[in-house]
């Protein structure tokens, strides 16, 4: 039987707030909830105090329930009683300063080094050799260097004082312009020099014939160093569908986006070298508590790290050492 109060409550929702009948069916369930609780803890609905809702809360966190969850049925409950406050017969809204368990984050998805590898050495023969050969570029600097795909699309063909970055191959270096408009310098691998040198040899073929015509002046058009079919800098939303393209393409059991490979390139630099700090400069965090969320090392590599290194693990069954 629904208690009286979250009956008039309900009714207010529906005809006063003139609320969508699910909205208040969910109302209904979370305060039903409630007035379980309270029966439970041998308290009325208007003597519920904070303490109340703060153990009620933690013990739905307890059972599984998510953060997400919890605040959606304080958040019903916070309302109940504004509205019993409105009636006259709470004083205080004991949900008023309660909140809901923060949501874990979620670990950012990586690739495997297996997968992250096939992927990078994933030749389409099908294609256009000038897509072929600006893809497989672009590949190489988002896994090879870890950088964020607006600082891949923003490099230029060469270094100047209005390009937000550029590759300085000789050196294998990458200077690019990150969040914050923070300048950084990243290295490039060999394999990344390679493919962009093997880009530059053909990119300009995809430049319109009227800037091919303007010699060595360098136009918005020609400054990019990733341009599309129609030679203007390459997009953000062209580089997401290329890439997840690719990705099945090259036998991945699912699309890979942009960001995945800065998470590969962060997860398998740590798990080769475990230098937090030094990865936290290559991805040009400010903070290193940005960086630990790409601490994610897989089971299998936990294991073999274990069995190779803790005394206790190289014991056989049966040894008394």
């Amino acid at each position: 039987m629904i208690d009286p109060l979250v009956q008039r409550y309900l009714d207010h929702v529906r005809f006063e707030k003139r609320l969508a009948e699910r909205t208040a069916t969910l109302y209904s369930l979370d305060l039903a909830k409630l007035a379980e609780l309270a029966a439970t803890a041998g308290v009325g609905l208007t003597e519920v105090q904070p303490t109340h809702i703060r153990r009620w809360a933690a013990q739905m966190h307890s059972a599984g329930r998510s953060g997400r969850g919890i605040a959606l049925i304080l958040s019903g409950w916070r309302g109940f009683y504004t509205w019993l406050g409105h009636e006259g017969l709470v004083q205080v809204n004991p949900v008023l300063n309660v909140r809901a368990p923060k949501a874990a984050k979620p670990l950012p998805k990586a690739l495997t080094v297996d997968d992250a590898v096939q992927l990078a050495s994933f030749q389409n023969e099908s294609d256009n050799p000038w897509l072929e050969a600006r893809d497989a570029a672009l590949v190489e600097l988002l896994y090879g260097g870890g950088l964020r795909l607006a600082e891949v699309t923003g490099l230029d063909v060469v270094a100047s004082a209005s390009a937000r970055g550029w590759l300085d191959l000789q050196a294998g270096e990458a200077h690019v312009l990150g969040k914050g408009s923070k300048r950084r310098i990243v290295p490039v691998g060999s394999q990344a020099v390679a493919a962009v040198q093997r880009w530059l040899a053909v990119r300009d073929q995809g430049l319109p014939r009227r800037a091919q015509a303007a010699g060595a002046a360098l136009t918005e058009v020609q400054a990019a160093l990733f341009i599309g079919r129609n030679g203007t800098r390459l997009s953000a939303q062209s580089v997401w569908k290329r890439l997840q393209s690719r990705s099945l393409l090259a036998g991945l059991a699912a699309p890979v986006h942009p960001h995945m490979l800065r998470h590969s390139f962060a997860s398998h630099v740590l798990q080769s070298s475990s230098d937090l700090r030094g990865v936290q400069e290559l991805l040009g965090h400010a903070n290193i508590s940005t960086t630990q969320i790409y601490t994610r090392l897989d089971f299998g590599h936990l294991t073999k790290a274990y069995d190779a290194a803790h005394p206790r693990a190289r014991l056989k069954p049966g040894s008394s050492k």
